[in-house]
């Protein structure tokens, strides 16, 4: 549960000090050619970070203040459909955990739920599909009090240039996407992360691994953890990642002859064979690395 908490903070629902020793070693990506008028910009963007490391690099507010709209992977500033979305974070035909699991493994998730405490009461949280519910105790495996969402810091920067911002998919879709992977196996990883968790076993390595390697701006090092996630969940990497950046590419193919764009998704969305860059390229796109140091930055 671990490696599939640290996996959907990369993927699923810019930092004071980078390094940057590969020159690829970039979170910024310009999207050029292929007949465009005028440059768009890809960033991979991170769910959950320590404030502190929540900065954007120069060349990133430049890329912010030219362009002509944001896209997120949803379209974060509209509340009417963050509440429509709220419907789908349930698992479908009242499914409940209890439903799923033991009644001792079930007190078990009860008892560590309210014990921990979460952003939302346990009776509607057992409604919720389980990898939804295990993310709502991400935060308190941060190895900080204070925490941002990176595309949070994007869009409060987004509006101080009154800058429209859309989504790639509906929120509705996203909470979706969650119904294909089973129910029950989604539990029982729940259940896992918890009885390691009572035992002492968990440790915060592979946590702070994630986030070196984000801070590092290595998506290599991203797209390898992806990879190495719990063997039930990562054969589910179609659903969750790749049909998904088929999807996204397939779209943007029609938006970006028009508008210059910033594109901001999960950075585990980025890197590989199947990942947005490539196919981008694949389409005839040029895409190449831009650095984003947020200390002396060179102009783009």
């Amino acid at each position: 549960m671990k490696r599939l908490s640290a996996g959907l903070l990369v993927t699923l629902v810019a930092l004071s000090s980078l390094a940057q020793g590969d020159k690829e070693n970039t979170l910024l990506w310009k999207i050029s050619g292929n007949g465009l008028e005028k440059p768009s910009y890809l960033f991979g963007t991170i769910h959950m970070i320590c404030a502190d490391d929540a900065g954007l690099s120069a060349n990133m507010k430049k890329v912010i203040s030219n362009c002509d709209e944001v896209y997120f992977e949803v379209d974060m500033d509209n509340m009417f459909e963050m509440i429509g979305a709220m419907k789908k974070m349930k698992m479908m035909g009242d499914t409940t955990l209890k439903d799923l699991l033991t009644e001792t493994d079930y007190k078990k998730v009860k008892k560590y739920f309210e014990e921990k405490g979460s952003m939302l009461p346990f009776s509607m949280l057992e409604t919720y599909k389980p990898m939804l519910a295990a993310s709502t105790l991400e935060q308190g495996s941060m190895p900080c009090d204070d925490t941002e969402m990176m595309e949070q810091v994007i869009m409060k920067e987004a509006k101080e240039y009154n800058k429209k911002i859309k989504g790639l998919e509906t929120m509705s879709y996203q909470a979706g996407v969650l119904d294909s992977i089973p129910y029950k196996l989604q539990a029982e990883q729940l259940v896992s992360y918890i009885d390691k968790a009572n035992k002492g076993e968990e440790d915060d390595t592979e946590m702070k691994e994630m986030f070196n390697a984000y801070k590092n701006q290595d998506l290599k090092k991203l797209e390898e953890m992806l990879m190495t996630t719990d063997a039930g969940i990562s054969g589910f990497a179609d659903i969750l990642l790749y049909h998904r950046n088929q999807n996204w590419v397939e779209k943007l193919k029609s938006l970006l002859p028009e508008k210059s764009l910033l594109i901001a998704v999960g950075a585990g969305h980025l890197p590989g064979q199947k990942g947005v860059i490539n196919l981008l390229r694949k389409e005839g796109y040029k895409v190449t690395p831009v650095e984003n140091k947020v200390s002396k930055a060179k102009e783009i």
